[in-house]
C-alpha cells in the first residue's frame, strides 16, 4: 500500500493524469479532484502527504481553498504546491517570496514537478506563527502574530492603523471565524502593498511621458 497520499486538484484531466504518470510508481497514492469544492472535501477527510492545487477552479477557486487550508492549524501543515499557467494570478493574491508553499508553473516536466514537491515539503517544516486563539488580542507585526489578553479581540494589519476589527463580546464568534478573519487581514495588507507598488509605477510612467 502506498504510504503517501497526494491530492491533485485541477479541472483539467490532462494535468491530473500527467502528475500521476510523472510520480515514481509504488510510492504514492494519487487522489484526484476536478474542482475546489471536491478538493476541499478530500482535504478534510483524508490524511494527505501533499496537496497540488490549481489556482483557477470551478465551484470554489484555488484561492478560496488556500484560505480555508491556511485558517486551520492542522491543515496548513500539509505541504502545498500551487499550480497556475500565469504566475501573476497567484502573486496578485499572495506576494512573493512564497514562504510556506511552492509554486509550479504550467506546463511543467517531471524534473520541475519533483523539484516543486521537494521544496514544498521542506517549506512545510518551517516554524510558523501560531493561529490566534478565541478571546485573545492579535497584532500583526512584520508578518508575525503576537497575542495579548485584551478583552475584545483586535486584529491590526501592518501599517494600516484603521484596519482594526473588534469581535463581538457576545461569544458568538467561533475560533475558525477569527482565524479566517486574521488570515484575510494579512492577505488584505499584502494586496494593499501590491496596489501601492503598482500606483508608484503608474505615476513614474506618467511623469516620464509628460517630460
Amino acid at each position: 500500500m502506498a504510504s503517501n497520499k497526494i491530492l491533485v486538484i485541477d479541472d483539467t484531466t490532462v494535468v491530473r493524469v500527467k502528475v500521476r504518470e510523472m510520480l515514481p510508481p509504488g510510492n504514492f497514492e494519487v487522489l484526484e479532484a476536478k474542482d475546489g469544492l471536491e478538493g476541499l472535501n478530500f482535504i478534510l477527510q483524508e490524511k494527505l502527504s501533499l496537496i497540488m492545487l490549481d489556482f483557477l477552479l470551478p465551484k470554489m477557486s484555488g484561492w478560496e481553498v488556500f484560505q480555508k487550508v491556511q485558517a486551520d492549524p492542522e491543515l496548513r501543515k500539509i505541504p502545498l504546491v500551487i499550480m497556475s499557467g500565469r504566475k501573476e494570478e497567484v502573486t496578485e493574491k499572495i506576494t512573493e517570496p512564497f514562504e510556506y508553499f511552492e509554486f509550479l508553473g504550467k506546463p511543467f516536466d517531471q524534473k520541475q514537478l519533483i523539484g516543486a514537491i521537494k521544496l514544498a515539503m521542506a517549506k512545510a517544516k518551517q516554524p510558523r506563527p501560531e493561529l490566534v486563539p478565541v478571546g485573545a488580542g492579535v497584532t500583526v507585526k512584520n508578518g508575525t502574530l503576537s497575542t495579548s489578553s485584551i478583552a475584545n479581540s483586535t486584529v491590526v494589519a501592518p501599517s494600516v492603523a484603521t484596519s482594526s476589527v473588534a469581535t463581538p463580546s457576545t461569544g458568538g464568534v467561533s475560533e475558525a471565524e477569527i482565524n479566517a478573519l486574521n488570515e484575510k487581514i494579512v492577505k488584505m495588507q499584502a494586496e494593499i502593498d501590491g496596489l501601492k507598488k503598482q500606483l508608484t509605477q503608474v505615476v513614474t510612467f506618467i511623469k516620464q511621458k509628460i517630460k
